[in-house]
């Protein structure tokens, strides 16, 4: 799942993301994302077979922990890199007794926003 292009997004679904973050993979790679990163560097940094990561990968954005950016090329291959797509997780108690998950998102920047629209467009295609 690839976030919004528009910027408008609401919180995750509370099991989507306690799953993902239950995962000893997924955090492991959430650790090593200093930067964008390709599956591959991931698996190389991880020690994580590269089907697993792609596995990962599907989990940590359905819960919109990632983002993933399309590093468009010249030459038409393009390069899929995934982001940290989360500043801060927070997990509350409601006046009703019920869970709610909230995520800070960092500040997008006018090439993440270009990238992600990008993406969108790719998957029309």
């Amino acid at each position: 799942m690839v976030r919004d292009p528009a910027g408008v997004e609401d919180d995750p679904d509370l099991q989507v993301l306690l799953d993902a973050l239950d995962d000893p993979d997924c955090r492991a790679i959430v650790t090593h994302l200093d930067e964008p990163m390709t599956a591959s560097e991931i698996s190389d940094a991880t020690d994580i077979p590269l089907s697993t990561v792609y596995r990962k990968l599907d989990a940590l954005t359905d819960a919109s922990l990632l983002s993933e950016l399309t590093e468009v090329r010249s030459d038409g291959h393009h390069t899929t890199r995934y982001n940290l797509d989360f500043d801060e997780v927070s997990l509350t108690l409601t006046e009703e007794n019920e869970f709610d998950v909230t995520v800070s998102r960092p500040a997008r920047t006018a090439e993440e926003r270009l990238a992600d629209m990008w993406s969108e467009v790719r998957k029309e295609t």
